[in-house]
């Protein structure tokens, strides 16, 4: 049996996407929202996986409020692969949810963690890279790709690598040392130079088996509450189960619960074009432009004579015109403007603390802003 035949796929679909405000809202965040013009970000993930595994072996592990959109957006993926959180309790739960349905739909399962939000511009590269995980998977490690860093960034965690382990499928893989949180400038200089560390995509692999005995050594609580959900599978008690348990697990990330404690994990740092959508300037970096580097994206019209290196995007009919500007990132949608210099797009939190202090939340759920219409698959 080849590995990829064991290899069960769960997308966690479950964030609120606060960083790509105004478009993202609460009622439908980033992971259900079409940037590129070839799908929504959802979409786009389960369309890069299928080549590597059949709808009956992708899983979604969503928040309960997305179900139904997850659902609409996917039409090829069974419903009942689409499961919702009651409430958020982290990337712990979540991943353990997703290992717990994994095991019931393949006992001797090889579990992918993916994510619904991120941006992969090398496909085929991802899916070489997740089947080369599956195969160090099976040899019993835990496994995370790990990206190999074009600059010294300091808004995301690194991973050291020690060792050379035995290579799969052409891929160089090694022991990871340890996980390092977001570093400062200089930590993050020194890492791009000495070449031993990877940034940490939280892109994972691992035998269902093995993690749910990391979750019994390292988060007890945890693996108990799974135990009691894996034990329901498939009885008419699934769902109330479900309903009943999985709030009151530990609120943790699977980074701190487990990959930051536990011994033989392997990287296989990798180029697979990825990108962590997290501000609107990231776009502007990752996008195809115009002669000019403008990133124009959404329905509405644009006059733009002299401007450069300016993402616009709209997702009304109105005309957004701009006049001799540069690097820029300008957000219309029906009820609010977002513009800022792209060096301080990161600032969108700023916005949205203060919205929150100032009793106007209701611009961050906002039931008012209607999504564009679901792209086809």
């Amino acid at each position: 049996m080849k590995t990829t035949d064991q290899l069960v796929i769960v997308i966690l679909a479950g964030g609120s996407g606060t960083r790509l405000w105004p478009r993202s809202r609460q009622a439908y965040p980033k992971q259900f929202l079409d940037f590129t013009g070839q799908g929504t970000m959802l979409q786009e993930t389960y369309r890069r996986l299928t080549p590597l595994a059949p709808p009956q072996r992708i899983l979604v592990v969503t928040n309960a409020q997305y179900v139904d959109i997850a659902r609409r957006q996917l039409p090829d993926l069974p419903a009942s692969h689409v499961i919702g959180e009651p409430l958020p309790r982290g990337t712990a739960a979540a991943v353990g949810l997703g290992a717990a349905l994994a095991g019931h739909i393949q006992p001797d399962a090889i579990m992918a963690s993916v994510h619904a939000d991120h941006l992969i511009l090398k496909p085929q590269a991802f899916r070489d890279a997740l089947a080369a995980a599956a195969e160090v998977a099976e040899r019993g490690s835990l496994v995370t790709l790990g990206i190999k860093p074009t600059f010294a960034h300091t808004g995301l965690g690194y991973v050291e690598q020690g060792e050379s382990l035995p290579a799969a499928a052409d891929h160089p893989v090694f022991r990871v040392v340890r996980f390092v949180e977001k570093p400062d400038q200089p930590t993050a200089d020194r890492f791009l130079a000495d070449g031993r560390h990877s940034w940490n995509s939280g892109l994972f692999a691992w035998r269902v088996d093995r993690i749910m005995s990391e979750f019994a050594r390292h988060m007890p609580e945890l693996f108990a509450g799974l135990s009691e959900i894996a034990a329901a599978l498939g009885t008419n008690d699934a769902d109330a189960t479900v309903q009943r348990v999985f709030p009151t697990l530990p609120h943790q990330t699977i980074d701190y619960g487990i990959m930051e404690r536990a011994d033989d994990i392997a990287v296989l740092p990798v180029d697979i074009g990825w990108t962590d959508i997290g501000s609107w300037a990231t776009l502007l970096e990752v996008l195809e432009s115009d002669d000019r580097g403008n990133v124009i994206r959404g329905r509405g019209l644009t006059a733009t004579p002299d401007t450069r290196d300016t993402l616009i995007y709209t997702a009304t009919d109105r005309l957004v015109a701009t006049v001799g500007v540069e690097n820029l990132v300008i957000i219309d949608t029906e009820d609010a403007v977002l513009v800022c210099p792209r060096e301080r797009a990161e600032g969108v939190r700023e916005i949205v603390d203060q919205l929150k202090e100032t009793g106007h939340s209701d611009y961050l759920v906002d039931a008012i802003v209607q999504p564009m219409t679901d792209p086809e698959i």
